[in-house]
């Protein structure tokens, strides 16, 4: 799965150009208002059953019960196509609405309410997903993901160059159609057992996931809510060119980070939900997974800070070099996501669905003060001053509630961790603020450096040169000496 992240990374760099060349600052910043829009009624539409079901799936597999895998699958299904449908038409009847309420005006309501048939759409697909990541079948994941990424590159870029900034919808259908269909091949080689069922039966046995399936889809509402005040916030408060400016610093912050949450995300969590009877071996995971994350992630974000001016212009254009001291900001708040992340899908694992609800309210709430503060006081860069300061507080109370619910603490090793790599992102946050003279330039390099060789060993060291990670890493020229000195 990090090979996966890793190319679908690749591939989103490659869509980004493009979109920064073909459409602009102001494309992209129409093309963050149209994905935050179609990111918050896809997530009310999809009510997270989706999600919730993973978790069904997982322990029902775990449990080897194979009536009870049989009727999640069918309910699961009967669920994706009824919640998809209609997020479709609310998108089609509310398109009027969300147009005045974003872009003041009505020139974008046929684009908003041609978005519909992709809540439908990826409905159906996150019903697919869902069935394969229960299952844990990652091979097949990550060959969904592979192929939906190169077919949505090639979409994507097809249609900026043929119609500009209209081709931007007709992009993200086809893109979400291809997505289903390919997610629909892989999800049929799962041996589901056939159940009879009534309609009646299938919403009985959804309350279930419901229940946790709408705190989860809370989680992602209050998170789109986030995003979609912030676009409008910011399109309202300067313009579309900002807007660009600010997804290019955004977007760019997450491409490390998001590849190692995913790749681990991918198993974690319904590894840890089988873990649900013993309290002190869900412990040991999320320090495992916690050690694991930061040294995958800290080198990618130390180079990010370092290389920002240049990865802003190779990846984007002159044009977005604004963006630059966001990118240091929102840096900083995806490291303390980082030893974060792995905590709370306790929450989710245990199915605490009302302690889930009430944290990630808070923090949407206090997210949004924050940002309002930061445009109102400081600007554009308040808005990732923001981001970094949500994360500090969000920390602090994840690592509250986990110990509330399986008394989990870091051990020594994940402590060690975070005092060792701390000081080496403060130091290249501080050299990038300053810029640009030749010693610190090499004294920066020279830090990503030093770093990504005292990660690389320490990661080998915990999962052994015999593991097939290592093996792969070693036919690299030269990184068996750096890995192992």
């Amino acid at each position: 799965m990090g090979g996966v992240a890793g190319i679908t990374m690749i591939l989103g760099m490659i869509r980004t150009k493009f979109a920064a060349v073909l459409i602009g600052t102001g494309g992209v910043g129409l093309l963050a208002s149209l994905n935050a829009i179609l990111e918050l009624l896809s997530t009310i539409a999809g009510l997270g059953i989706a999600s919730s079901a993973v978790r069904d799936i997982a322990v029902a597999v775990g449990k080897s019960d194979q009536q009870a895998i049989g009727r999640a699958v069918l309910t699961l299904r009967r669920m994706c196509w009824l919640t998809g449908t209609f997020g479709m038409l609310t998108m089609v009847v509310l398109s009027p609405v969300v147009g005045q309420l974003t872009f003041e005006s009505d020139v974008h309501n046929l684009e908003i309410a041609s978005m519909g048939l992709i809540i439908l759409l990826a409905n159906i697909s996150g019903g697919q997903m869902a069935l394969i990541q229960g299952t844990r079948r990652v091979g097949d994941i990550a060959r969904v993901n592979i192929i939906s990424a190169v077919a949505a590159t090639v979409v994507t870029i097809g249609f900026y160059f043929w119609l500009g900034l209209s081709g931007i919808v007709p992009a993200l259908v086809l893109a979400a159609a291809i997505q289903l269909a390919v997610s629909r091949q892989f999800a049929k080689r799962v041996p589901v057992p056939a159940v009879v069922m009534s309609w009646r039966e299938s919403f009985d046995e959804a309350s279930c996931m419901v229940k946790l399936g709408v705190a989860m889809m809370w989680t992602g509402m209050v998170s789109s809510l986030v995003t979609y005040a912030t676009v409008t916030m910011i399109s309202k408060e300067f313009d579309l060119h900002s807007l660009g400016i600010y997804s290019a610093a955004y977007a760019l912050s997450g491409l490390f980070v998001n590849f190692v949450l995913q790749a681990m995300g991918t198993d974690y969590y319904p590894r840890l939900a089988g873990l649900v009877d013993d309290h002190a071996a869900m412990n040991k995971l999320v320090n495992e997974q916690t050690e694991v994350g930061l040294l995958l992630a800290v080198p990618g974000m130390l180079a990010t800070l370092v290389l920002a001016p240049w990865m802003i212009e190779l990846l984007y254009t002159k044009e977005f070099m604004p963006a630059v001291e966001l990118l240091q900001w929102f840096i900083l708040g995806c490291f303390v996501r980082v030893f974060q992340w792995p905590i709370g899908f306790l929450q989710l694992a245990l199915g605490k669905g009302g302690i889930w609800f009430g944290t990630q309210s808070l923090f949407s709430i206090v997210h949004v003060i924050l940002i309002w503060v930061g445009i109102q006081f400081i600007g554009m860069e308040g808005v990732a001053i923001a981001f970094f300061l949500l994360y500090i507080f969000s920390s602090g109370v994840i690592k509250f509630v986990g110990k509330y619910l399986t008394s989990f603490e870091w051990d020594k090793s994940v402590f060690n961790l975070i005092a060792k790599l701390v000081p080496a992102v403060v130091i290249a946050f501080c050299i990038g603020r300053l810029g640009g003279s030749l010693l610190l330039n090499l004294v920066s390099f020279g830090l990503v450096i030093a770093v990504s060789i005292y990660s690389l060993r320490t990661l080998i060291s915990r999962i052994g040169e015999g593991h097939r990670i290592s093996r792969i890493l070693f036919r690299i020229p030269g990184l068996r000496r750096l890995a192992i000195g």
